[in-house]
């Protein structure tokens, strides 16, 4: 390899290590802030699972799986993406379905305006179901983070070993440097007059006999 081509490589990865390091610091932070933003919305609304052994969350409430997907988080508080999912999916899914659709409640509670009834379902729909599209939100955005961390890792990865090659380069570099470098004839001693010495001298001229 020539010293130009080698230097073009070596450049080429110095600027890969950079830009895969830049990138990767940038997802690490990417993946902190969104699951830092997410886990602090969902603490500030203090929403806690049932403990285990609450009809809320039996099976005869639930039905078996929602009930064990319920289970897991029992009594903690609802403050990651996961935990938002199931409290959506498994908790209030179930609740929605035995009730009419936003559209329908809505076209009944305008059809009957003086209905308290019909009123207090529209507007419960509305809040049921405008809470579980913010709770998959959450998840939604959680989830996001999460693969941001594992580009985050797979492009550190690729960084570190970007990085070898280009130590593996500059090592080869100087090894082939020694190797193709001319051997080095040592000067001859000269005298305290500054002459060759009579030894020295004598070798010389055999030499060239």
């Amino acid at each position: 390899m020539t010293t130009a081509l080698r230097w073009r490589v070596l450049v080429l990865q110095a600027g890969l290590i950079l830009i895969l390091g830049f990138v990767a610091g940038f997802s690490f932070w990417a993946a902190n802030y969104t699951q830092s933003t997410v886990k602090s919305q969902l603490a500030a609304q203090q929403i806690v699972f049932p403990a285990a052994n609450s009809p809320e969350i039996s099976v005869a409430a639930l039905g078996a799986s929602n009930a064990a997907a319920m289970r897991q988080y029992a009594g903690q508080q609802l403050t990651t993406g996961p935990q938002a999912e199931v409290w959506a999916n498994n908790f209030m899914k179930v609740h929605l379905s035995k009730m009419p659709t936003y559209d329908a409640a809505a076209t009944l509670a305008r059809a009957n305006p003086t209905s308290a009834a019909d009123q207090a379902t529209w507007e419960t729909v509305f809040m049921g179901t405008t809470d579980r599209s913010m709770l998959l939100n959450a998840y939604g955005w959680w989830t996001v983070g999460t693969y941001a961390g594992f580009a985050g890792i797979g492009l550190a990865i690729a960084s570190f070993v970007v990085l070898l090659t280009f130590v593996f380069e500059l090592v080869s570099w100087r090894l082939q440097a020694r190797a193709t470098a001319p051997a080095r004839v040592p000067a001859p001693v000269l005298g305290s007059a500054g002459s060759v010495p009579a030894v020295g001298l004598a070798q010389m001229t055999k030499h060239d006999s």
